[in-house]
């Protein structure tokens, strides 16, 4: 798979994928509906997916797809238009791609689909794929529904697809506002304290077009660790304290489980927060 058309290139994670994979050897075919800050260094296309010609004319050419553009929160829009939009998204891309009869499709789902914010408990820690479905916005609908189209689409036409359920992306800046989190741990409960550098989200995406996957799978990926100095079994016993913990939990772990995606994708996170720091703190 030498060229690989990514959508939503000119967001935090569309801008990191073009990069790396640019790094290692691929031709993309960049797309999004608005116009990159900064030169991408590759070809790109300004569409509107929810147009399914657009959404065809942006594939054109690929061997495989990168798909990551949607409204990437709730509260930007009415919850209607928002899984109105990604739904048209998600199911425009996957129909061009099997449409277009490309090799593979890599996506972006969503942790929310797990059950975030969690207001109610999680059923069990960490939480893995089997912690699905639990959405509880129009947002974390959207995703639940692009799993069960790509879950379809790819039984009809044998592409094999894989969904990445991001945490939540931290790139530069985004650093600056780690050391306010570490007194209060309520502020970050809403996702048991995960997040992902977007260069592993990189990562991963490359690794789900080169990993030897079949059908449609989804994976966790966040980092390594939580966002919080305190260690992972504290936190749950304060913040919730009657959660079922299924395996012991060593240090500052992440609560968010990686390990399908490492033992399937060969996915092993290489950034954290504490690499990341501003100089005073």
């Amino acid at each position: 798979m030498k060229t690989v058309a990514v959508t939503g290139a000119a967001g935090k994670a569309g801008r990191a994928v073009v990069a790396d994979l640019l790094a290692h050897g691929y031709d993309v075919l960049a797309s999004d509906l608005n116009a990159p800050s900064e030169p991408p260094g590759c070809s790109f296309l300004r569409a509107d997916l929810t147009d399914y010609g657009q959404a065809v004319e942006a594939l054109a050419g690929a061997d495989a797809v990168v798909h990551l553009a949607n409204i990437p929160a709730d509260g930007l829009y009415p919850p209607a238009v928002t899984i109105n939009r990604n739904t048209a998204m998600n199911s425009n891309v996957f129909l061009a791609a099997a449409h277009l009869k490309l090799h593979r499709v890599a996506w972006a789902s969503s942790e929310t689909t797990l059950g975030l914010p969690f207001d109610v408990d999680p059923l069990f820690a960490p939480i893995d794929e089997a912690h699905f479905p639990h959405p509880t916005s129009t947002y974390a609908l959207s995703k639940v529904l692009g799993e069960q189209t790509a879950h379809h689409v790819c039984e009809w036409s044998g592409i094999p697809f894989v969904g990445l359920r991001l945490s939540n992306i931290f790139s530069g800046a985004d650093y600056a506002r780690v050391p306010g989190f570490q007194h209060h741990a309520e502020l970050r409960r809403w996702n048991l304290w995960g997040y992902v550098d977007v260069r592993d989200v990189a990562q991963a995406f490359r690794l789900a077009l080169e990993a030897d996957t079949h059908g449609s799978q989804n994976f966790i990926i966040a980092a390594a660790d939580t966002i919080m100095e305190r260690p992972s079994a504290d936190l749950m016993a304060e913040v919730f304290p009657r959660v079922r913990i299924t395996r012991e939990l060593r240090g500052n772990e992440t609560l968010l489980e990686i390990g399908a995606a490492a033992d399937i994708l060969g996915y092993r996170p290489e950034h954290s927060w504490r690499d990341n720091l501003p100089n005073d703190y």
